[in-house]
């Protein structure tokens, strides 16, 4: 039971919600003084505004609103503070844009909702600023959190976000006030949240909107001083794109002191994501899948790496040889990889589709699986489908009314290629009931082909806007999100009906769309390193990309890696993709050789599929659960744990030492069973105990079972 307490304004000038976790309390004039973890006393609130607005008149666009020009009328009601507005004021002009925030106090997070009502003719609310966080309260151990490419971990917030703005030309945003981190949902973000945390305790920031438009995360710093940058902001941006006569709401917004690990950040999404997760269960086939072989067949200038007659014999031989039975197949149509999109035409000259079906059906025997490539968005400028009209009527537009464009310079073995002869792509709408169509022709030809999954490429994250030029103020669709994952369920429902056991996949991570279909060609980074001289200073590894975020918020996904293209850091790259249960993307030279051309690779994964093929219940078909219930004593080694039924495996590795030693304490309720080990390891049992001792390189999962 939660008790609120409620103050006078007479008493404190101060509104103030309470419970007995989460303390928050803003002041007369509507400014956050108290945001407060009351589990640790920790307060990150500084007494500073809530908001800020933008707006577009006829002549000029982001006429700024601040909340300190602005008087509220601030009251409580029970559990509710309401700070309200009925009109704004700008550089001492008056505007008739009324503005309700609403502040609330629920078990484990504060809300915080908004209400615009646009009187002000001729004008637009672009851009609502709410809730912000000025000058947040962190101590030195807190680091910023974030979800791009499904998580990122910056140590030092400050100094990310002045090297985050360094990457613009100098003359686009306006750097005397203020230093801005560019991060969007779901532009690069995997999920619509950030936080900061410590190692026990944190704030989380979490938009848990079920319109899915585009986010903005509020990562600034302002100065404290001229042009000393200090002080940093974090909240949200919405774009109510409000005209005028309308009014606007939003109840997404939340901010969330806790105590703990920042596993708290991923249960308190993954909480309000459970109100509309429906992600279906993959075919066995797909759980069972250490990974693919990613081939290009030709490419967009033409060159031609393997022919059809390579799928069932030389591409078959290479995969089975190092334990990976699916092949991922790019390039394959008459135009080669990234040219003539949509014409998904197959090679006359090479057989055409029944050449390919010949091919697709012999790469199947002994269980092999086929991943059969589109692109779900590009339409080639030069292609037939667009110079016919089609094309032109299906692509996204921008706020002028001009068609969006996207390129490609793939490279030969010259310099011309790459430097000049591009490839011009339209951007289709995906709302558009004709490129549906196309979407669903392309599932079509995957089943007539054969293969055992259609593979739409560029489908998985949001896209940029085609505007509606219909009314006053031209309008951008803010949904693209929601767009594909709508015709992703769509299809995903089609196929099901023709054969429960064809899988979907897309490229590109987004929780929305990713709950749609069986798995996820994931973005770079997965095992990336920020000090690349660690082998050489024996240092740990530290990766650029917090994938474990995702893959402990939402385990049922299933990711690949997308790094591994050579024959260097081969013992790391691989163990790190088994530790976050990660599927291999075995992409050679940019899709252009097999692995049997990195021998040392080939080797090596070869060994860890054995073990994968040992433990697959538990590595491929168990859950992840990140450390949660490890207790081991050494940091210099990872552990990860997955779980299935009453099995547990834990599995354990680490690089950068020659030895490492660690005791690891026999999870209460389970027994020892067995392990398995790529590479130098020795391990015993002793009590309540496993001991283990890992050589550089090592990894071995441990498995345990559940008493009876």
């Amino acid at each position: 039971m939660f008790l609120f307490f409620i103050h006078s304004i007479a008493a404190q000038q101060s509104f103030q919600l309470k419970n007995e976790k989460i303390e928050v309390s803003i002041d007369e004039s509507g400014k956050l003084v108290k945001l407060i973890n009351v589990q640790t006393g920790r307060n990150y609130a500084s007494g500073k505004p809530l908001w800020r607005l933008y707006f577009d008149s006829k002549k000029r666009k982001d006429n700024e609103v601040f909340a300190k020009d602005n008087s509220p009328l601030v009251y409580q009601n029970g559990n509710q503070i309401v700070i309200q507005y009925n009109s704004l004021v700008i550089k001492n002009e008056r505007v008739k844009i009324g503005l309700i925030l609403k502040v609330s106090l629920e078990e484990n997070q504060i809300r915080f909702a908004s209400e615009l009502k646009n009187n002000q003719p001729h004008s637009i609310v672009r851009e609502l600023q709410y809730p912000l966080v000025a000058n947040v309260q962190l101590p030195s151990d807190h680091q910023l959190l974030t979800t791009f490419w499904g998580g990122q971990i910056y140590k030092d917030p400050k100094k990310q976000i002045k090297a985050a703005n360094s990457g613009f030309p100098p003359y686009y945003p306006p750097s005397q006030y203020f230093l801005q981190m560019d991060q969007k949902y779901p532009q690069g973000l995997a999920s619509n949240c950030f936080a900061f945390i410590g190692k026990t305790e944190g704030v989380y920031f979490g938009s848990h909107d079920n319109t899915f438009e585009d986010t903005g995360h509020g990562l600034r710093l302002y100065p404290s001083k001229k042009f000393v940058f200090d002080e940093l902001e974090a909240g949200f941006y919405k774009y109510p794109n409000c005209l005028f006569g309308k009014t606007w709401t939003c109840e997404a917004n939340v901010i969330a002191p806790y105590s703990g690990t920042w596993h708290q950040t991923s249960k308190l999404y993954r909480n309000w994501t459970n109100t509309w997760w429906k992600h279906r269960e993959e075919p066995s086939w797909v759980k069972e899948m250490k990974g693919w072989q990613r081939i290009i067949l030709k490419h967009q200038y033409g060159e031609t790496f393997f022919p059809y007659s390579d799928i069932s014999t030389k591409i078959k031989r290479v995969g089975d040889g190092v334990g990976i039975n699916t092949a991922f197949i790019f390039g394959w149509w008459k135009g080669g990889m990234d040219n003539d999109n949509p014409n998904y035409t197959a090679d006359v000259e090479q057989g055409g589709e029944l050449a390919l079906k010949k091919q697709i059906a012999g790469f199947q025997q002994n269980g092999g699986k086929v991943l059969w490539y589109y692109n779900g968005r590009l339409i080639d400028k030069a292609s037939d489908y667009y110079k016919n009209g089609a094309g032109k009527l299906v692509a996204i537009r921008d706020n002028t009314g001009s068609e969006v464009s996207d390129n490609y310079k793939f490279r030969g073995p010259g310099t011309f290629t790459g430097s000049y002869d591009s490839r011009t792509f339209a951007v289709a709408d995906l709302r558009k009931l004709t490129w549906k169509k196309k979407l669903f022709d392309m599932a079509d030809q995957t089943i007539r082909l054969g293969a055992n999954s259609v593979f739409y490429d560029q489908l998985g994250g949001g896209d940029q806007s085609s505007w509606d030029l219909s009314k006053e103020f031209p309008i951008p669709n803010l949904r693209t999100i929601h767009d594909k994952a709508s015709i992703l369920n769509e299809i995903h429902n089609y196929i099901d009906t023709k054969d429960k056991n064809l899988a979907l996949g897309i490229e590109i991570l987004t929780d929305y769309t990713a709950n749609q279909v069986d798995y996820v060609h994931a973005r770079y980074g997965a095992t990336e390193v920020l000090n690349p001289d660690w082998e050489l200073n024996g240092e740990k590894p530290r990766t650029t990309n917090f994938v474990d975020w995702f893959r402990y918020t939402f385990p049922e996904i299933i990711l690949s890696d997308r790094d591994i293209r050579d024959d260097t850091d081969i013992e790391r790259r691989v163990n790190h993709t088994v530790l976050k249960g990660l599927r291999n993307d075995v992409e050679i030279y940019r899709c252009r050789a097999l692995i049997d051309e990195t021998p040392h690779y080939q080797d090596y994964l070869t060994q860890i599929n054995q073990l994968k093929d040992k433990f697959k219940d538990l590595l491929l078909m168990g859950t992840y659960l990140d450390t949660e219930g490890i207790n081991h004593t050494n940091g210099d080694i990872e552990a990860r744990r997955f779980q299935n039924g009453n099995k547990m495996a834990i599995v354990l590795t680490q690089s950068h030492l020659a030895s490492a030693r660690t005791i690891l304490n026999i999870p209460q309720g389970y027994d020892f069973v067995e392990f398995g080990k790529v590479g130098l390891v020795d391990v015993a049992t002793n009590n309540n105990v496993v001991e283990v001792n890992i050589k550089k390189h090592g990894l071995v999962t441990i498995v345990f079972k559940k008493m009876k």
